[in-house]
């Protein structure tokens, strides 16, 4: 885990045009574009809810070596666990890596999310 994730927001046509451009050459990535892109303010604010935030302090802290445990020690049920950590895994803010047997164990990718947000054209 290191570094910061950096979030934009801009609707899903300009990230679609920002995507498209950069895959076919068009456009160079720059070093301060945005690693993750959300189409508004209330969804980004929904994963990184104050209980996501908590659940995300508490795989810092606790390394857990599976779902199961983060589940036992957060008190959250399994299944919804498993539910949140696969949409923060699509975001960039967790991975889910192989572990004993056949569990996933919940590993954070950056100590600090950054929000960029365009206020004026």
């Amino acid at each position: 885990m290191a570094g910061t994730l950096k979030v934009g927001i801009a609707p899903r046509t300009a990230i679609l045009r920002y995507t498209r451009e950069v895959a076919t050459g068009r456009r160079r990535r720059e070093p301060d574009d945005p690693d993750v892109w959300f189409t508004s303010v209330e969804s980004f604010a929904k994963i990184l809810s104050e209980k996501n935030r908590d659940l995300l302090a508490l795989i810092a802290e606790r390394q857990p070596d599976s779902i199961e445990e983060l589940a036992s020690v957060s008190g959250r049920a399994k299944s919804n666990l498993s539910r949140t950590l696969r949409t923060m895994e699509r975001h960039g803010l967790v991975r889910l890596v192989n572990g004993n047997g056949r569990k996933l164990r919940p590993v954070l990718t950056f100590n600090k999310v950054e929000l960029r947000l365009k206020v004026a054209a």
